[in-house]
């Protein structure tokens, strides 16, 4: 299985959720590493969207940024929250079905009425929703 890295950011810019899929590795120093790695060029991407918010009048963006092995997809929200995915592997189709659960998941938090917009998402039901999302798309 390849490695995902999902970030919801707001459309403050500051990050409401994050959530990585694929293989686990036992050296914590390693991942911790590519953890930052994955942030940067992530932030990195996100005033890429921003751009392709005003030209296009869809909400996914098969591959807006490129980093050596690494893509970067984007769905973005009517209220500007952006969904970016950092991956190794082209996959459109399941990475669009992926958003577009995901955007679902994310309507449903925001109709809870404990949960506050612009804060982080720390629901586990939330978390292990994606994760199953993750798992049956990408």
């Amino acid at each position: 299985m390849a490695l995902y890295h999902l970030v919801i950011v707001s459309n403050t810019d500051t990050p409401l959720f994050e959530e990585e899929f694929g293989p686990i590795k036992k050296t914590s120093d390693r991942r911790d590493e590519r953890r930052y790695l994955n942030e940067f060029i992530v932030h990195a991407a996100i005033d890429m969207v921003d751009a392709q918010v005003w030209q296009r009048s869809t909400m996914y963006f098969a591959v807006i940024d490129r980093f050596n092995e690494w893509y970067v997809s984007a769905f973005a929200t009517a209220s500007r929250v952006k969904f970016m995915l950092l991956h190794e592997v082209k996959n459109d189709d399941g990475i669009k079905n992926f958003f577009s659960e995901v955007h679902e998941l994310y309507i449903k938090a925001l109709l809870n009425p404990f949960y506050n917009p612009g804060e982080r998402i720390n629901a586990k039901d939330f978390r292990s929703k994606v994760r199953l999302s993750g798992k049956r798309h990408l």
